[in-house]
């Protein structure tokens, strides 16, 4: 990341389903391995306003969009791409 310049990035190695809810709320969350559900822990860790990516499914996986709109309003639009991502180990660190 420093290489690239970005200085607002958090990087953790950890169970990703749990969040990072010590540094929330965030503005963005880019999920890099694929959940077999919708993450509640994640969603209510956006800021209003928010956005999350992230691939959802086991065998078939499509990538959704979850929006942020007010503290309890959210939109989830699902189906962008069928996509192929890792699994999301949960409990793995």
């Amino acid at each position: 990341m420093r290489d690239l310049k970005l200085h607002n990035v958090i990087v953790r190695y950890a169970d990703g389903s749990d969040g990072l809810p010590e540094a929330a709320p965030f503005d963005g969350i880019i999920m890099a391995a694929a959940a077999p559900a919708m993450l509640p822990a994640l969603r209510e860790q956006l800021a209003p306003d928010g956005r999350m990516v992230l691939p959802v499914g086991m065998q078939e996986q499509w990538l959704y969009l979850i929006e942020r709109w007010t503290h309890q309003g959210f939109s989830a639009k699902p189906g962008w791409e069928a996509v192929k991502f890792v699994p999301l180990l949960l409990g793995k660190a």
